[in-house]
């Protein structure tokens, strides 16, 4: 098809995922046609950085020959079969390479089409296992507010953000939300309690919360605690000094299982395999997708503690629970050629050398009225834009949809970033490029990204 071609058949035919279709009533949709390293490029022929690897996704970068060769190569010799009660060599083999990264006793891996079901996989997990070890009340989750943790009914729920919940309601009950850790916004979130200027009181304050919601509840009905070691939706919040230990704590304390969802942050997105890695603690289940495969095949994975898996093989009931995709062949091929290549280029340690220049490149952007903070950590950033740093005063939801997306998404767009312009929460610019960039592609991110917010004050 040419350009037209494909714009009217797209138009007429393609439901596009979380996408407002009325604006295109009148413009034509970007259709992305190859990739080629930290660049993708349009159907016109125009490059642009891929800023947001795909959707936190092309670890590797676009085009590597080798993660399509071991796909075709899968699928010549074992195209599919599920994991129904039979395994294949793949699986087999990429399961104990997660596993074998991971921290503590996480050596059970219940492998999943992607990162929405590795969340419904932890959930049902949760409710199943203490069932079994006769606490059958403990089901309730708790999670954060303004977190993203997938669309499935289960991990909609389990979601933090209502604008995305009311049009599906009634969803699963029995969730309930605490503060994230947001510390520039530290005064709104904690009442006027904290001002931010204390992380490591924040962070204990944060935690505390999730005790307090625990016992709310009771302890004996709340089954997990699902939290982002770094949380995506809002803007990158990372965690304060001492927040996970103390969060592992009350867990422990009231048998709460912890959930650490890393569908974002696992996978070299922050410098480590996994982001608990990173910030020193031991959950009981990760869930994770996304950067696995780099988006070479569809794949996710819920790894879980060996303990949770005991009282299945005491009792001999199965975990009445699977995916068809679940540990497919081809998909489990290309995460271990993905895995491969990670080693091999040190892809992980391009990340540690660099993420300090990316942050540093990033706060050049400070000195502009409009930015009103730079948070992140590992090649994950979220830029906070306010109409007055001062005060912090944040974008009416008029501004949001005329500048943050009636302005700057199309203008990022067009100035060569791929990006993401997000009001959930407050309104920010997310950043989570290829995990294979240096400087070059930090600083041609930072001046687009200077062009085209300085452009945008003006409109304010």
């Amino acid at each position: 098809m040419d350009h037209t071609a494909m714009q009217e058949s797209a138009k007429r035919h393609l439901w596009m995922h979380f996408t407002d279709h009325t604006r295109y009533a009148s413009a034509d949709i970007p259709i992305i046609v190859r990739g080629e390293g930290a660049y993708i490029y349009d159907d016109k022929g125009r490059r642009y950085l891929d800023g947001l690897a795909g959707l936190f996704v092309t670890q590797a970068g676009h085009g590597r020959t080798e993660l399509a060769e071991a796909a075709a190569a899968q699928a010549k010799e074992l195209a599919f079969h599920p994991l129904w009660s039979y395994a294949h060599p793949r699986a087999i083999e990429l399961a104990e390479r997660l596993a074998s990264h991971a921290p503590g006793d996480l050596n059970r891996v219940f492998f999943t089409s992607g990162g929405g079901e590795a969340v419904e996989s932890a959930w049902k997990l949760a409710k199943n296992y203490f069932k079994l070890v006769g606490k059958p009340m403990k089901h309730k989750v708790i999670s954060r507010a303004v977190a993203y943790h997938g669309t499935t009914h289960g991990a909609l729920s389990i979601t933090g953000l209502p604008g995305l919940k009311a049009q599906f309601e009634p969803l699963v009950p029995s969730t309930f939300r605490v503060p994230n850790t947001n510390i520039y916004r530290a005064p709104e979130i904690t009442g006027g309690l904290l001002d931010g200027s204390d992380p490591e009181a924040f962070g204990r304050w944060a935690a505390d919360q999730i005790e307090v919601a625990i016992l709310n509840e009771g302890a004996d009905t709340v089954a997990a605690v699902f939290l982002e070691p770094v949380q995506n939706a809002g803007g990158c919040f990372p965690p304060p000094p001492g927040y996970w230990q103390r969060v592992r704590e009350i867990c422990d304390r009231h048998d709460v299982l912890l959930v650490s969802d890393e569908v974002i942050c696992a996978y070299g997105r922050l410098g480590e395999m996994y982001g608990s890695t990173r910030y020193g603690y031991v959950p009981d289940i990760i869930t994770s997708a996304k950067g696995l495969t780099s988006g070479y095949a569809p794949m996710g994975a819920m790894i879980a503690s060996d303990r949770l898996m005991e009282p299945f093989l005491e009792s001999g009931e199965m975990f009445a629970h699977g995916y068809t995709w679940g540990g497919h062949p081809v998909g489990s091929a290309v995460a271990l050629a993905n895995l491969d290549l990670f080693e091999r280029e040190d892809l992980l340690g391009n990340v540690r050398r660099n993420e300090d220049a990316f942050r540093t490149t990033l706060e050049r952007l400070l000195d502009l009225p409009m930015v009103g903070d730079v948070r992140g950590a590992g090649y994950f950033y979220g830029i906070e834009l306010v109409k007055d740093r001062e005060s912090r005063t944040s974008l009416t939801h008029e501004e949001c949809e005329r500048i943050l997306y009636g302005f700057l998404s199309p203008a990022l767009y067009e100035a060569g970033l791929y990006c993401r312009a997000d009001d959930r929460g407050d309104p920010v610019i997310q950043l989570s490029p290829p995990l294979i960039i240096g400087q070059p592609e930090f600083d041609e991110i930072e001046s687009i990204l200077r062009d085209v917010i300085t452009r945008a004050q003006a409109l304010l």
